[in-house]
């Protein structure tokens, strides 16, 4: 059976951690910035868990992490 393949976009986009979850980086943090509070972008900044609803997909897509 041939090996999987990762999806690389998501490979870029989370980390697994030590406890088996997903970290990843927060949107809305790209553009039109100056109409956000300086806290709402200073809290953005933080990574995420990633729900535990959306980790089978993930998982899906990174079968080697």
């Amino acid at each position: 059976m041939p090996k999987m393949k990762t999806n690389r976009g998501a490979a870029k986009r989370f980390k697994k951690t030590a406890t088996g979850k997903y970290k990843c980086g927060q949107s809305h943090r790209r553009h039109i910035l100056t109409k956000k509070s300086t806290k709402r972008k200073r809290h953005l900044r933080a990574s995420e868990v990633v729900a535990d609803v959306d980790t089978p997909m993930v998982r899906r897509m990174l079968p080697y992490s």
